[in-house]
């Protein structure tokens, strides 16, 4: 089964490790670390060029920002 992350993305249902809501990530300084970390190394895909990501999904082998909100996309999951 396929997943819609926005966009033109679909990815595998098994591929997905995680669902995370960029709001709460936010506030630890740890998990800042994390999101510039892999900003810098430009693992990030991308798929709103707005600036309006709410969701990260971390699947095996990549990372996506989404601008579909963690509670609707874990609903089509």
């Amino acid at each position: 089964m396929y997943i819609h992350l926005g966009g033109d993305v679909l990815i595998k249902k098994n591929n997905i490790v995680a669902i995370i809501d960029l709001e709460n990530v936010t506030e630890g300084k740890i998990n800042n670390n994390f999101l510039n970390n892999i900003k810098n190394n430009k693992r990030i895909n991308y798929i709103s060029k707005n600036g309006k990501e709410k969701t990260l999904i971390i699947t095996v082998k990549e990372y996506y920002l989404s601008p579909i909100s963690s509670t609707t996309l874990f609903k089509r999951s």
